[in-house]
C-alpha cells in the first residue's frame, strides 16, 4: 500500500513538473506583453465609459468589451507555440517519441483554453464590480466558443507556416477579414463574433436561440476541425525539424 502510494506521489510530481515546463514554454517570451496590452485595454476602454455620463452599459456592451482581450490573450500561445519549440530545441525532443508529440500539443492546447478561461472569469467579476453585474460564468462560457476557435485556427496555422511572426501576420489578416464579414452578416449562424446578448428586435426568442445554437455548433466544429487538422501536419518531421 505505501509503494502504491509512493509510485502515485511521484507520478503526480512528474505531471506537474511537466505541467510547469510546457507553460513556461507556452507563455514564455513575449506573452507577458499581449497579457499587460489585454488588461490595459480593457482598463481604458472601461475608464473612459465611466468616465462618460452618456455611456449605457447592457450584458451586450460588456460582451463586446471581454471578447477583445480574450482574443488577444490567446493570439500569442496559438500562434508562437510551434516557434517557442524550435527556440527551446523542444521540438527534436518531441519528434523524437513515436506519437508523444501529439499528446503534448493536445495537453498544451487544454492549459492554454483553461488559463484563458480564468483569465476571461477575472475580466468578468472586474466588469461586475466596475460596470453592471453580469453571470461571470455564463458570460466566460460563450466567450470562450469565438476565443477558442480562433486560437484552433492559429493553432492549425502554425504547423503550416511554422514561423510565429508570419502565423500572426496570417492571423490578423484573417481576424479582420472575419470582422468585416461580421459586419455584413450582423445576425447570423454564420458570424463567428455573434453576440449572444445582444437580441435582435426582428427575431422571435424561439429562432434568436436556434440560430446561437447552431452559430455555437459550428464555433465547436470548426475548433475540433482545426486542432485536428494541425496535429495531422505534424506528422511532417522535415518540415519542422
Amino acid at each position: 500500500m505505501q509503494e502504491r502510494l509512493n509510485r502515485i506521489i511521484k507520478q503526480l510530481r512528474l505531471a506537474l513538473l511537466m505541467f510547469q515546463y510546457n507553460l513556461k514554454i507556452i507563455f514564455a517570451n513575449k506573452f507577458i506583453y499581449f497579457l499587460l496590452g489585454a488588461v490595459v485595454f480593457f482598463g481604458i476602454i472601461t475608464i473612459i465609459d465611466l468616465l462618460n455620463p452618456e455611456s449605457y452599459f447592457n450584458e451586450g456592451n460588456v460582451y463586446n468589451l471581454l471578447l477583445f482581450p480574450g482574443l488577444l490573450i490567446i493570439f500569442y500561445p496559438s500562434a508562437f507555440g510551434i516557434q517557442n519549440d524550435v527556440d527551446t530545441r523542444m521540438i527534436e525532443v518531441l519528434f523524437g517519441i513515436p506519437d508523444y508529440r501529439y499528446k503534448i500539443w493536445l495537453v498544451r492546447l487544454v492549459m492554454i483554453f483553461i488559463v484563458v478561461y480564468i483569465f476571461m472569469v477575472f475580466l468578468g467579476y472586474f466588469s461586475t464590480l466596475a460596470l453592471i453585474p453580469i453571470p461571470v460564468f455564463e458570460f466566460s462560457f460563450q466567450l470562450m466558443f469565438p476565443i477558442f476557435f480562433l486560437g484552433s485556427v492559429g493553432f492549425m496555422l502554425s504547423t503550416v507556416v511554422r514561423n510565429g511572426n508570419g502565423t500572426a501576420a496570417i492571423m490578423i489578416i484573417i481576424g479582420l477579414a472575419f470582422w468585416i464579414l461580421g459586419g455584413i452578416l450582423e445576425e447570423n449562424e454564420w458570424n463567428i463574433f455573434l453576440n449572444p446578448y445582444d437580441f435582435p428586435d426582428f427575431l422571435n426568442e424561439a429562432m434568436w436561440q436556434e440560430m446561437l445554437f447552431y452559430n455555437r455548433l459550428y464555433l465547436f466544429i470548426g475548433t475540433i476541425l482545426s486542432v485536428l487538422a494541425g496535429i495531422y501536419k505534424l506528422q511532417n518531421r522535415e518540415k519542422f525539424i
